[in-house]
C-alpha cells in the first residue's frame, strides 16, 4: 500500500501500538498511527476524523472497547473496527462483532494482524465503491424523472405474452392515476376519450398482432372532465426468448394542441381585425420583386384577389400628384433598406380619391433574401374628420368670441393657443399678454398648485376634468369659477386639443358657505351616535331624576347636570330639550374638553376672517348655530379662565361677541351644561369662576351611577341584548342566571357605558340563544357577603344613606349648604345632598328647630 493508512489507536500501551505500527510497516503498509487511552480524547479524535482504520484494546483503564466500539459507530459507521487484545473471550468477541466490529486479533496471535487490516481495508473500499454506485444510479433515476415531468413525457414498457406492463412516475402523472393502479391496456383505455377509443384500439390491435411499432395521438378524458391531448408512440422488439415486448413513451401534447388551436384563431381574428380597421398587410421581395398583400390590402386598393401585384400595378392606383413622391420612396427604401411610413392618395377607377398611410420595416428572411414587411391603412375617413374639425374650429372660434363664458383653447401639452374676448377682457390682457403671463397673475396662489397636480393627471389619462379655482381679475381681486376641460381625441385616443369653459360661480359659493354654516349642527348631530336611543329605567332613582326633568323641560331655565362619567349626562340634556318648546329648533352640543383651549372660544362664539393665523373666512360659532334652540356644554368644568368670563356674559346679559370681532350679537339660546367633576372643589382651587357656578346651577339635575340602579339592571340588559342581537342578527331568547346575577352584584366603575360595551361584547361571541357574560370581563376584588337578594341590599342601603343625612341635618340645624351645612359634614357637593333628600323623602325643616343655632337662641 502506497497511500498513508491513518490508524487510531484505541491503547494504553504506548509499546503495544508502535509493536502494531512495526508489523504493519514490516508488511509495507505505511501508516500514522494516533493513540488515545481516554474517551474524551477518542470522542475528540473521531469527531475530527480523517481516519482510515481503528485497532483498539478491550481492556481500557477508563472505559471498555465495546463502549469505544459504540462511539465509533455513531460517529464514523464506514471506517472499519478491529479490536487486537489479550483479553476477548469468546462471548465478548460475539457480541462486538454483532455491534459492528470488523475482527477481532488476539495480541498472543499478531500473524494474524496484516491479513485482517487488508481484508478490512479491502471490503471498507468495496462497500465505499457500491455505495457510490448506489448514489450515482438513484442520481440517474432522479434526473430521468426529473426530465420526464419537465418535458411532460413519460416511459412505459409492455410484455405481450404476460400482459405485464410498466409505468414511470410521469405515465401515471398523465393518464390521472395513482401510483398504485396496476398499469394495464384497460386501464389506459378508460382514459381515452370516448370519441378516440375505437381508432386507439385497433392501434392497439394492429401493432399487437403484427409486432410492429405504434404511433397515435388521441385525447384522455380525466375523471374532473378535463381533457389532454397525448402523442403515444412504441417500438416493437423481442427479448431473448424471442417475445415481442413494446417499449414507449407518452408525451403530453396539449400545451402544443392549445397553441395551435390558439394560433388558427389568432389568424381568424387578425383577418377580421384587418378588416375592421381597414388596414392590410404585405410582404416585398426586393431581389425578386415579389409582393404579397393580404385579402385586406387587396380590397382597399380595390383589385381582384387574383391579380398579380407589381410595382407598377400600384403605381397605376396612385394618384398622379404623389406618384413622383411614392416612386422616389420606393427607389430610396430598396437602396437604403430603412424604415418607412408616408402617406398618400389613391385615384380609384370611380375617381374617387382615398387617403392612405404606409408603414414598413426591413428584414432579412430565412433563405437571407432582404425584404420589406408592412402595413396599409385606409386613412380616408380620419382626413375627412380633420378636414371638418379644421373648418369646425374656425366657425366655434368666432362664435365663442361672443359668448359670455370664458372660453379657452390648449394644446395637447397645455400650452395656451386661444382665450375667448370674455377671459381676456377680465384679466385684462391681450391674447399675445395671456399666453406668455405667469400663473400668478391668473389664478389665485393657493389654487394654483392643486390645478397643475390635478389638470397635469388628467392631460396624461385623455378624461376630462371639472375644478373650481380663484381667478384674478384686472383690479387685482378674486372671483370663484368653475372651470371644465374636456379633450377632442383622433382615433388613437389621443388629445388633439383641450377646451376649458370657466363659468363665474362666485354667488354660488357664498350661498353654499351659507348653507354649510346654517346646517353644520345638524350634520354633527346625524354624524354622532347618541349613547341610547330611548331613557331605559324602572328604579325610584332614575324616575326621580327623570321627574325632574319634566318640570324644568318647558322652562327657559338653565340646567347643570351632575354625575359620574358613563351615566347618560347627555341623554338627559337631550331629554330636556326635547321636552321644551325648542324641541323644533337645534339641539347643539360642544365637548368642552375636546377642544383645544386656544381654539374653544372660536368654537363657541366664531371668528372673523384674519382673526388669527388660518381664519381665511369667517366661521359661525355654535351659539349663532344654536339660535333659538338648545346648547349643551359637555365637560364645563374644562372651560378656561378668559373662556369662563365670555360664558358668564351670554348667561348674564345673553349677548357676545366673536373672536375677532368689534360687535356684540345677541342669543336666544338656552344653555344645558354637564360636569363630572366636583366644581365646588373646583371653585376652592381657583380653576372655577363662582359666579359661572351660581349662574349654571340654576336647576341641578343629579344623575345617579349605575350602582344606584340595581333595578334596572335587568331592564338594560334585556334592552341591550335586544338591540345588539338584532343588529347581529342572532336569536338570543334567555340569559343565564348565573351571568345576570352577576352583573347586578358589579359595581360598574364605567356605569352604563361599561355595561353597554359588555352586552355587545357577549353577543359577538354568544353562539346559542343563551346569553352569558365571561366573569373575567368584570375585573374587580368580589364584593363582600351581603343580603340574599339586590332588593334587600338596595333596602338596607338606603336607610343607612337616610340615617347619615338625617345626622348631618341634625347637627346642621337643617343647613344644607354652607361651610357648617349638612353637605360639608358628609363631604358631597350641595346639589347633590339636595337630590338625595328628595328621593329618600326627608323633611330638612323638621330638624331646624333642633339644630345648634336654635338651641343657641
Amino acid at each position: 500500500m502506497r497511500n498513508l493508512l491513518r490508524i487510531l489507536s484505541i491503547e494504553d500501551d504506548p509499546k503495544d501500538s508502535e509493536l502494531i505500527q512495526g508489523l504493519l510497516e514490516a508488511e509495507g503498509i505505511v501508516c500514522e498511527v494516533t493513540r488515545v487511552d481516554t474517551q474524551a480524547v477518542l470522542v475528540s479524535s473521531l469527531e475530527q476524523g480523517g481516519i482510515d482504520l481503528i485497532l483498539a484494546d478491550y481492556a481500557l483503564p477508563s472505559f471498555d472497547g465495546l463502549a469505544a466500539l459504540k462511539l465509533a459507530k455513531k460517529t464514523c459507521p464506514e471506517v472499519p473496527f478491529i479490536f487486537v487484545s489479550g483479553a476477548l473471550g469468546e462471548e465478548v468477541a460475539i457480541e462486538a462483532l454483532k455491534i459492528g466490529a470488523t475482527d477481532y486479533v488476539l495480541k498472543t496471535r499478531l500473524s494474524r494482524l496484516v491479513p485482517s487490516v487488508v481484508r478490512a481495508l479491502r471490503e471498507a473500499r468495496e462497500r465505499a465503491e457500491h455505495k457510490q454506485a448506489d448514489e450515482k444510479l438513484r442520481r440517474n433515476e432522479a434526473y430521468l424523472t426529473e426530465a420526464q415531468r419537465l418535458s411532460q413525457t413519460g416511459s412505459f414498457g409492455c410484455n405481450l405474452s404476460t400482459g405485464e406492463m410498466f409505468w414511470s412516475e410521469e405515465t401515471f402523472r398523465i393518464y390521472g392515476y395513482d401510483r398504485s393502479t396496476q398499469p394495464s391496456v384497460e386501464r389506459v383505455l378508460e382514459r381515452v376519450h370516448p370519441n378516440d377509443r375505437l381508432l386507439v384500439q385497433e392501434q392497439i390491435d394492429r401493432a399487437s398482432r403484427g409486432g410492429k411499432d405504434c404511433h397515435v395521438e388521441c385525447r384522455l378524458l380525466l375523471p374532473d372532465d378535463s381533457i389532454k391531448h397525448v402523442r403515444i408512440v412504441a417500438h416493437a422488439s423481442k427479448n431473448d426468448p424471442g417475445i415481442v415486448e413494446f417499449i414507449g413513451a407518452v408525451m403530453d401534447v396539449t400545451a402544443t394542441k392549445n397553441a395551435e388551436e390558439k394560433l388558427r384563431r389568432s389568424e381568424a381574428y387578425l383577418a377580421e381585425a384587418q378588416e375592421l380597421s381597414h388596414t392590410g398587410s404585405f410582404g416585398w421581395d426586393v431581389s425578386s420583386g415579389e409582393i404579397y398583400w393580404s385579402p385586406e390590402t387587396f380590397r382597399i386598393f380595390e383589385y381582384e384577389p387574383t391579380a398579380k401585384v407589381t410595382i407598377e400595378l400600384i403605381m397605376q392606383r396612385t394618384h398622379p400628384e404623389d406618384r413622383p413622391l411614392v416612386q422616389q420612396l420606393i427607389e430610396r427604401v430598396s437602396r437604403e433598406r430603412t424604415d418607412f411610413e408616408f402617406e398618400h392618395r389613391l385615384l380609384m377607377a370611380d375617381r374617387s380619391v382615398k387617403y392612405l398611410r404606409v408603414i414598413g420595416s426591413p428584414s432579412e428572411n430565412k433563405d437571407g433574401w432582404f425584404e420589406f414587411v408592412g402595413a396599409v391603412t385606409d386613412i380616408t375617413e380620419r382626413k375627412r374628420a380633420e378636414e371638418k374639425v379644421r373648418q369646425s374650429e374656425k366657425e366655434l372660434r368666432q362664435l365663442l368670441d361672443f359668448t359670455p363664458q370664458h372660453v379657452t383653447v390648449l394644446g395637447p401639452d397645455r400650452s395656451r393657443l386661444y382665450n375667448n374676448h370674455a377671459a381676456l377682457d377680465y384679466h385684462g390682457l391681450t391674447l399675445e399678454e395671456w399666453q406668455t403671463a405667469d400663473p400668478d397673475r391668473l389664478f389665485h396662489p393657493q389654487d394654483w398648485e392643486r390645478l397643475s397636480r390635478e389638470v397635469y393627471g388628467k392631460f396624461l389619462s385623455g378624461s376630462s376634468l371639472d375644478i373650481e379655482v380663484r381667478l384674478r381679475r384686472r383690479d387685482g381681486q378674486y372671483r370663484w369659477f368653475l372651470i371644465r376641460y374636456n379633450p377632442t381625441l383622433d382615433e388613437q385616443g389621443r388629445p388633439t386639443r383641450w377646451y376649458a369653459a370657466a363659468t363665474d360661480i362666485e354667488d354660488r359659493k357664498h350661498t353654499e358657505q351659507r348653507l354649510q354654516d346654517e346646517n353644520v349642527a345638524l350634520r354633527e348631530e346625524i354624524d354622532r351616535a347618541s349613547m341610547f336611543e330611548e331613557i331605559v329605567g324602572i328604579s325610584p332613582a332614575l324616575h326621580a331624576v327623570l321627574s325632574r326633568v319634566s318640570k324644568v323641560a318647558p322652562t327657559d331655565s338653565t340646567v347643570l347636570i351632575t354625575g359620574e362619567t358613563g351615566t347618560g349626562k347627555e341623554l338627559m340634556a337631550r331629554a330636556v330639550h326635547k321636552r321644551s318648546q325648542r324641541s323644533s329648533r337645534a339641539f347643539v352640543s360642544v365637548n368642552c374638553a375636546a377642544v383645544p383651549r386656544d381654539l374653544i372660544a372660536s368654537e363657541l362664539f366664531g371668528h372673523e376672517k384674519g382673526a388669527f393665523t388660518g381664519a381665511t373666512q369667517r366661521r359661525l360659532g355654535r351659539f349663532e348655530l344654536a339660535e333659538g334652540g338648545t346648547i349643551f356644554l359637555d365637560e364645563i368644568g374644562e372651560l378656561p379662565a378668559e373662556t369662563q368670563i365670555a360664558l358668564l356674559r351670554v348667561l348674564q346679559e345673553h349677548e357676545f361677541g366673536r373672536v375677532g370681532g368689534t360687535g356684540s350679537i345677541r342669543t336666544n339660546a338656552r344653555v344645558i351644561a354637564a360636569t363630572n367633576r366636583d366644581l365646588e372643589e373646583a371653585i376652592a382651587a381657583g380653576t372655577f369662576r363662582r359666579d359661572l357656578f351660581y349662574r349654571l346651577n340654576v336647576f341641578p339635575i343629579e344623575v345617579p351611577p349605575l350602582r344606584e340602579r340595581q333595578e334596572d339592571i335587568p331592564v338594560l340588559v334585556d334592552y341591550f341584548i335586544d338591540r345588539y342581537a338584532r343588529k347581529a342578527g342572532k336569536n338570543i331568547r334567555r340569559v343565564n342566571k348565573k351571568s345576570l346575577e352577576l352583573l347586578q352584584s358589579y359595581p360598574w366603575p364605567g356605569n352604563i357605558r361599561e355595561l353597554q360595551n359588555v352586552i355587545e361584547r357577549s353577543v359577538i361571541l354568544c353562539e346559542t340563544e343563551n346569553f352569558s357574560v365571561d366573569e373575567s370581563w368584570l375585573s374587580r376584588q368580589p364584593r363582600p357577603a351581603g343580603p340574599k337578594s339586590q332588593l334587600e341590599l338596595s333596602q338596607k342601603l338606603a336607610a343607612q344613606e337616610k340615617e347619615m343625612i338625617e345626622a348631618a341635618l341634625r347637627e346642621s340645624g337643617g343647613q344644607v349648604s354652607g361651610p357648617s351645612g349638612a353637605a360639608a359634614k358628609l363631604g358631597i357637593p350641595g346639589s347633590t345632598l339636595e337630590t338625595k333628600i328628595k328621593s329618600l323623602n326627608i323633611d330638612k325643616n323638621r330638624f331646624k328647630t333642633a339644630g345648634p343655632l336654635s338651641r343657641g337662641i
